[in-house]
Order: C-alpha cells, then sequence, then structure tokens
C-alpha cells in the first residue's frame, strides 16, 4: 500500500466528509491526521477495503475525541466556577448569516439517529451503498431506507418554524 497515495486521494474527501459530519473543521483536520497515522501504524497490515477503513476509522477518532473533550469540559465546569472565558470579536452580518444557516444544518443533522446521519453523509461524499452498508455493519437495502429517512426527517426539520434549532 502507497501511503502517500492514499494521503492525496483520500485527504480532501476525507476532511470534507467529517467537516460535515461534526461541523468542527479543527476537530475534523485533528480526526484526519490522526486516521492517516493509524493507518501508517498498520502499514504492514493493510485494511482490505481501504476507503470504509479511513471514514469508519475516523469517525470513531471524532467520537474518542469529542468524549474526551467533554470529560474535560466537565471537569474545567467543576472546577472553574468564577473564571470569565475569551470574548468573541462580532462577525460581519455575511458571517453571521452563514453561521446561522450552519447552525440550522447542524442543528437538523444532529436530531438524526446516527446511523441516518452517518448514512447520509457517506452517501454525499460518493459512497456505494455496500461500502456504506459495510461500514455500518447493516445490508444495502437497509442503507437506501436509512438514507430516504434521513433525507424525509432533514427536510421535515428544516422545513419547521425553528428548523433544527434548539
Amino acid at each position: 500500500m502507497d501511503l502517500d497515495d492514499a494521503f492525496r486521494r483520500w485527504n480532501v474527501p476525507l476532511f470534507r466528509y467529517l467537516a460535515r459530519s461534526c461541523g468542527d473543521p479543527v476537530l475534523a483536520r485533528d480526526a484526519v491526521q490522526e486516521t492517516f497515522l493509524r493507518l501508517h501504524a498498520r502499514r504492514d497490515d493493510p485494511p482490505r477495503a481501504l476507503r470504509p477503513w479511513l471514514f469508519t476509522t475516523a469517525m470513531n477518532v471524532v467520537r474518542d475525541t469529542r468524549r474526551t473533550e467533554a470529560g474535560r469540559a466537565d471537569l474545567l465546569r467543576r472546577h472553574a466556577d468564577g473564571v470569565p472565558g475569551p470574548r468573541a470579536e462580532p462577525d460581519p452580518d455575511r458571517e453571521l448569516e452563514r453561521a446561522r444557516i450552519r447552525a440550522r444544518v447542524r442543528g437538523a443533522l444532529d436530531q438524526l439517529r446516527e446511523k441516518e446521519r452517518t448514512a447520509l453523509l457517506m452517501r454525499e461524499e460518493g459512497f456505494k451503498q455496500r461500502e456504506i452498508a459495510d461500514a455500518l455493519g447493516t445490508t444495502t437495502a437497509s442503507v437506501g431506507t436509512l438514507v430516504a429517512r434521513a433525507l424525509d426527517k432533514l427536510a421535515r426539520t428544516l422545513e419547521s418554524p425553528h428548523g433544527g434549532l434548539p
């Protein structure tokens, strides 16, 4: 397996998928890096199906990172009473509107079940149904149902008055 070739081929699609999935480009970039480090560690025993392995491993990295961050945030909340947080600079109007749209879509995606969200985002990245099924541990027929259900829920949520916002 040529690691350089794998990185050139899958770095951008993997980042794009993770950024859409988790809504955090910094976390996505770090997860892509960690995923390729794990692939490098397996260079003597490469995965049989590289693309599904990369995307599944990357999502696991995101999930693990979020668990760790949640634990740290909880620790900080319990031990940092009275410590003021950083102040944010006001964004230009256009950036504010883009942030609102991203928040609506992110909120709508967050309301999907994890399998639905993963299937939908993997499909958006051009995965074949067989690849999605392998990554999710399900059948190809179930993938079609998951994607259709996810699209329907996403549309209903975005069309509602609050459109994915809490």
